[in-house]
């Protein structure tokens, strides 16, 4: 910080303070919706609360000093456990009335674990008591130790059930798995140790020593047969295929839920580094988008021409994973590194008069999806508080 010219540190003063008034607007009485209300977000269902992103915006709100957005993030909490389903699972989205709840197609598994670091972070640094949501988080966890292998300890998907809903990323897959940690780690859950071992050896099959499973040492034939190490986590493994595009957001959340040991999380930071996907802004979520040519392009991929190459999760800018690549920088102790890309993500949050773009074309920089968007304006506040310090940054 003491290396930042005062402009920047104005820029960043500038967008923590946009980034809460933001905040403040995006929020209903029942909860922060995802983007501002304009006719593209009715129509596209943006003013939702939808689980990972009101979670995610939970733990900036919570630990803000505002008195509405306090309150705001248990609402959030609230809103979503009051339409959990039968099972356990959070949905993908509710209404702010409390109208409607979605599931998503194939399910929506990541909205549970996201709901569940959110509810620890506001038992750890809100008003509530640690019995607060007791029974729905029993509820969420039991839904999802039922889907997790009995011997890898790690959670199995179908395709595109994640945030990034229009990839074809199934089996065991990384994003997931290291909120799952996450999860486990916050919850004292068994077996978190059996999880970090077999996270790290199917995400990551190149190094020297063999897994003890011989299913896993299987997988990982598969995942090897012909390629080279990225440097990367592999973005999820399947029986005999398996992700390495460069999955850039499930390589940060590796390092923040500490799954990552200090030489693997500096080389995600190299490799992430050398491929320049945080130029101009940080950051790119794909660092090698998968061409139609490409043996696991999905048609679905191609719906309204939305995630074609170096568009929205096959490449895409996101501005909000931004913040978490940030946070990875400041948990790492890589501070120098850490402001200047966060000054970065106060630019590209400030363009268009302060519009909070969803994403960006990955090439042409074209400013893509809804304007407004609560996620960018907490994760940069999260960012900012891992660097202060703070401890409610994650």
């Amino acid at each position: 910080m003491k290396n930042l010219d005062a402009p920047t540190l104005a820029l960043i003063d500038a967008c923590s303070q946009a980034s809460l008034e933001l905040l403040q607007r995006n929020l209903t009485p029942h909860g922060i919706l995802a983007a501002s209300r304009t006719e593209a977000a009715e129509a596209r269902r943006y003013t939702r609360i939808f689980g990972r992103d009101a979670a995610i915006c939970v733990m900036a709100m919570c630990g803000s000093g505002v008195p509405a957005l306090e309150q705001g993030a248990v609402a959030s909490l609230d809103a979503l456990a009051a339409q959990q389903a039968g099972n356990g699972q959070i949905p993908k989205y509710v209404d702010p009335e409390g109208r409607d709840a979605d599931f998503w197609y194939l399910g929506c598994i990541d909205a549970t674990l996201w709901w569940l670091i959110a509810v620890d972070h506001v038992r750890r640094h809100g008003r509530v008591g640690l019995s607060h949501w007791r029974r729905e988080v029993e509820r969420a966890l039991a839904w999802l130790l039922a889907q997790e292998h009995q011997h890898f300890r790690l959670l199995q998907q179908n395709e595109a059930s994640d945030w990034a809903d229009i990839m074809p990323r199934s089996g065991y897959v990384l994003y997931s798995n290291a909120l799952w940690y996450d999860v486990k780690r916050r919850f004292a859950l068994d077996q978190a140790e059996a999880t970090q071992y077999h996270f790290n050896h199917l995400f990551n099959p190149f190094q020297r020593d063999l897994p003890e499973y011989h299913r896993a040492r299987l997988l990982r034939h598969y995942a090897r047969r012909g390629r080279d190490d990225p440097g990367l986590y592999l973005s999820f493994v399947n029986l005999s295929f398996v992700g390495n595009e460069g999955d850039v957001f499930g390589n940060v959340l590796a390092i923040q839920s500490g799954l990552a040991d200090s030489s693997m999380a500096r080389r995600i930071v190299k490799t992430i580094g050398a491929a320049r996907a945080c130029e101009p802004y940080p950051v790119r979520v794909v660092l090698h988008p998968l061409t139609r040519q490409h043996a696991l392009w999905r048609p679905y991929m191609a719906r309204h021409q939305q995630n074609v190459v170096h568009q929205y999760h096959n490449g895409g800018l996101w501005p909000f994973v931004g913040g978490f690549w940030v946070m990875a920088l400041a948990r790492l102790g890589l501070h120098a590194l850490a402001w200047p890309e966060l000054a970065r993500l106060a630019r590209v949050n400030e363009l268009g008069d302060w519009r909070f773009t969803e994403w960006f074309h990955g090439r042409t920089l074209a400013p893509m999806g809804m304007a407004g968007q609560s996620w960018n304006a907490a994760t940069f506040l999260l960012a900012r508080r891992a660097l202060l310090g703070g401890a409610a940054a994650w």
